[in-house]
């Protein structure tokens, strides 16, 4: 498995921020790895959805879990990646707030020996997500 940590510090409050960050469908405009999403179904507080990753557009299931003004969990439950994207807010003193993704992922079946090398490009593509999160939490 890949373990990736990255952690933004965003100053807003933490229902501006829950609300930019749980909008699940806009994934795509934040996160250039993922092209497209599509909600399955909702059961309670599970959604079931298709996502379309950039890596040669293949399609892998996934479960999320949304704990309101918290944390977001993301887990791969069919496709390409094996694994969870976890995204969480922490509140801080003076309207800071510690925006956290820690990936622990690895690549299924005969791409599994390609995860060390995926990793650099996926901790990447996280820095620059939050970095455009962080700019629109602030705008």
């Amino acid at each position: 498995m890949a373990t990736i940590v990255v952690q933004t510090e965003i100053n807003s409050t933490i229902e501006k921020a829950w609300n930019i960050i749980s909008d699940i469908d806009n994934e795509p405009k934040f996160w250039k790895g993922t092209k497209a999403v599509k909600t399955l179904s909702v059961e309670g507080d599970i959604i079931s959805r298709e996502i379309t990753i950039a890596f040669r557009d293949q399609k892998c299931l996934q479960e999320i879990q949304l704990i309101p003004k918290q944390t977001i969990k993301a887990k791969f439950t069919k496709g390409i990646l094996n694994g969870t994207k976890i995204i969480t807010l922490t509140p801080k003193e003076n309207n800071l707030i510690i925006l956290e993704t820690i990936w622990d992922i690895k690549l299924s079946g005969m791409m599994n020996m390609f995860t060390a090398m995926i990793k650099n490009h996926i901790k990447s593509g996280t820095e620059q997500a939050m970095t455009s999160i962080k700019k629109e939490i602030e705008a």
